[in-house]
């Protein structure tokens, strides 16, 4: 069997950003810019008054100024300011020709409705004034490809007039369960039947993963059902199967997908829980789909996704191939890993600042949900077997 560092790099190997498509502003929150993006305008477009006051020319040391007009933001000077003379200036507001400074309203006295007293006469020139193109001038980058879509970004590409933008899009992922046992949420199930977890699970994590993800009907445990909901699986970017990768009588996916041409990469990773993981690549004229068969059982499921499908995501958005980032945290209880596989086991992470404490979980098995809810973390042990006692330093994966 595979390790699962060697199965993670033959992953990685197939994984590659998506082709640019270019998408509505309002659609490319969290994705990677695909071109450079320059500036039409210059912003400010004009000297701008950065707080409200009187426009003046700093040169002019007279204390009293007739006010010739009052500009709002929005407004267009209509007065040439000369010496002896203030203008009256809202934030944001163009600066008349002549003036070079502005006097916060603050610092004067209005004397009359014409008259205006300044309590500062020596302003310096460009006070409380942002000049033209001081942000960005046209022509300018203003944002370099491979970017990656914040709010801020957003309000750039509207200012320099992008109602759109080429993106790495978010990949398209679908999930499909499979089992005969399977019944929907809302059912109530009967003898040998237990509702759909599995497919739930993934679409939330797929989500949280920052992919667009569909749930596909469960497929029964035959060639005939398989075939068909394998079939529209296969239109996404990323295919993720729930059971039927075992070695079982009716585990019949590995089959199925070879018959709709998906080329298998490697089938069984040494990892507990998720041995019978399965992953190939099904190759299309314009593209290549990855395609992960998972195995049923819910934490062995949620494990192989957070371990594989969660980096390939990312991989295909232009994020590169990032797995979890681990943190070193020490056990609070002896534990004995029996070894014969790499071991990824739910675990209750205190995050204690530089001082982390993590408690694996009594777990009863693959198939214990209840469990996995209260686990914020997973610990990553070794292949070989060990006995690790309290205080012992371990690789943890938050969750």
């Amino acid at each position: 069997m595979l390790s699962v560092e060697a199965a993670l790099d033959l992953v990685a190997k197939h994984c590659a950003p998506l082709a640019p498509r270019r998408v509505p502003l309002e659609e490319a929150i969290g994705l990677k810019l695909a071109e450079d993006i320059a500036s039409d305008i210059n912003s400010p477009p004009y000297d701008k008054a950065m707080m409200d006051g009187y426009a003046v020319r700093s040169i002019d040391r007279e204390p009293e100024r007739r006010i010739l007009e009052e500009i709002a933001a929005g407004d267009v000077p209509q007065r040439r300011l000369e010496c002896g003379n203030a203008s009256r200036i809202m934030t944001g507001a163009p600066l008349p020709d002549g003036a070079n400074a502005v006097v916060p309203v603050e610092r004067t006295e209005l004397i009359s409705d014409g008259i205006v007293r300044l309590l500062q006469v020596d302003p310096s020139a460009g006070q409380n004034v942002l000049p033209l193109g001081a942000s960005m001038r046209a022509g300018d980058i203003v944002i370099r490809s491979g970017a990656v879509v914040r709010p801020i970004e957003i309000a750039i590409l509207a200012e320099t007039g992008h109602s759109s933008a080429l993106v790495v899009p978010r990949p398209r992922v679908a999930i499909l369960p499979t089992g005969n046992e399977l019944v929907a949420v809302e059912e109530k199930p009967g003898p040998g039947q237990i509702r759909n977890s599995n497919g739930p699970m993934l679409v939330a994590a797929a989500k949280r993963a920052d992919a667009e993800s569909i749930e596909i009907p469960v497929a029964r445990d035959t060639q005939a059902d398989l075939t068909k909901r394998v079939q529209q699986g296969l239109d996404a970017d990323v295919f993720v199967l729930s059971g039927g990768v075992s070695a079982g009588k009716f585990d019949l996916v590995p089959q199925v997908l070879a018959a709709l041409g998906v080329e298998q990469v490697f089938h069984k990773v040494a990892l507990r829980p998720g041995k019978p993981l399965w992953f190939g690549i099904k190759k299309k004229a314009d593209r290549t789909v990855l395609v992960f068969g998972l195995p049923g059982n819910p934490v062995s499921s949620l494990v192989c996704f957070e371990l594989f499908v969660r980096p390939a995501i990312a991989a295909l958005a232009g994020r590169g191939f990032s797995q979890l980032s681990s943190v070193r945290a020490k056990l609070t209880d002896a534990y004995a890993h029996g070894g014969g596989r790499a071991a990824c086991l739910p675990a209750r992470l205190d995050d204690g600042g530089s001082n982390k404490l993590v408690e694996i979980l009594p777990w009863q098995g693959s198939a214990d949900l209840a469990t996995l809810a209260l686990a914020n973390a997973l610990v990553r042990l070794p292949a070989e077997s060990r006995q690790f006692a309290p205080g012992a330093t371990l690789d943890v994966l938050p969750i």
